[in-house]
């Protein structure tokens, strides 16, 4: 398939066309990439916390499952013996919850362990804690105290595995520090520069791809503006991507033809261009995305605290009414 004009007009001695308005004279430095390597080295170091975390909910859930099997075997009794110590040990858990958000805002508990290592126990309490509970209750519904403490137990649970999904989208690993658009968009620039410079790209290509770019990190008021742009950053984005990747391999092909290159060095430079392309519309989605995971998380924190204030106060009468009736 021959490539097309502007495609062969890309001289095989032509400067490097330059994005967002980098001056001539920077052409010759090499384009600063620390952003897109953090972004590789941030995966590394967060890997064993995943397969930690992976490992962990697979484990949990087994139990709960065998649990749920064998509830019918009536093994515990959420009255006396090991069930009742269960519905004690979860109850403690749900209440230790508490002191994740009371280190974040006081300064006086800055002695007692780091904001990172509360939210990693906050983590874990808030699927033990329920794990516990669901056991004491036997897998079963019981008296109208009991219920009302369970749904809204399990409503907790259930909105903080969706603070714990909103959570991972804008911070930086699963117990790293919050991402900001702008360092997004820094990254996003600087393989930009480095796809401008490194590689001879016609000036066409290099405009759709500032035009895909533009878009995505156009940012949007409230969550419905924020929702609409991500929809139609996701909607545009399969045929964007698959136009850049056409033009980036039209590129390849005819660089292969116009340099006399080794088919060794060439590999290696198709590779390291289709690299950066693939990091490149990564961070693009990522940063369309942002605002709206942003406001989410904020509305998210907004509801949250009252439906485990909720919780608290449906626990205690639940606690009350077992040992007065």
């Amino acid at each position: 398939m021959p490539a097309p004009a502007y495609l062969q007009q890309s001289a095989p001695g032509r400067k490097p066309s330059l994005v967002h308005g980098q001056r001539s004279g920077q052409a010759r430095r090499r384009p600063h990439t620390q952003g897109a390597s953090a972004q590789g080295g941030i995966a590394w170091r967060v890997l064993p916390g995943r397969i930690a975390a992976w490992t962990f909910t697979a484990v949990l859930a087994t139990t709960l499952f065998i649990g749920w099997r064998e509830s019918e075997e009536g093994h515990l009794s959420p009255d006396t013996g090991i069930g009742y110590w269960l519905g004690i040990t979860g109850a403690a858990a749900m209440v230790l919850l508490l002191f994740y958000p009371l280190r974040k805002r006081m300064k006086s508990l800055r002695g007692f362990g780091s904001v990172s290592s509360w939210f990693r126990l906050h983590m874990v309490l808030g699927l033990v804690g329920p794990a516990l509970i669901l056991f004491h209750c036997n897998f079963r519904f019981g008296a109208l105290n009991s219920n009302v403490a369970l749904i809204a137990m399990l409503t907790v649970s259930a909105s903080g595995l969706v603070g714990r999904y909103l959570y991972s989208r804008i911070h930086l690993g699963l117990y790293g520090r919050r991402a900001r658009i702008d360092d997004l968009v820094s990254d996003i620039r600087q393989l930009q520069n480095s796809i401008a410079v490194e590689h001879s790209l016609p000036e066409p290509v290099l405009s759709r791809l500032e035009v895909h770019v533009a878009r995505a990190i156009t940012q949007h008021g409230g969550v419905v503006s924020s929702l609409a742009g991500l929809l139609g950053h996701r909607l545009r984005s399969p045929r964007k991507r698959l136009q850049l990747r056409n033009d980036f391999e039209r590129y390849i092909a005819l660089e292969s033809r116009n340099y006399a290159r080794s088919w060794r060095t060439r590999r290696r430079r198709a590779r390291k261009l289709r690299r950066l392309l693939r990091r490149l519309l990564a961070l693009v989605d990522k940063a369309a995305a942002f605002a709206f995971y942003e406001r989410l998380f904020a509305l998210w924190h907004v509801l949250h605290l009252p439906l485990f204030i909720l919780l608290i106060l449906a626990g205690i009468v639940h606690i009350i009414g077992v040992h007065l009736y």
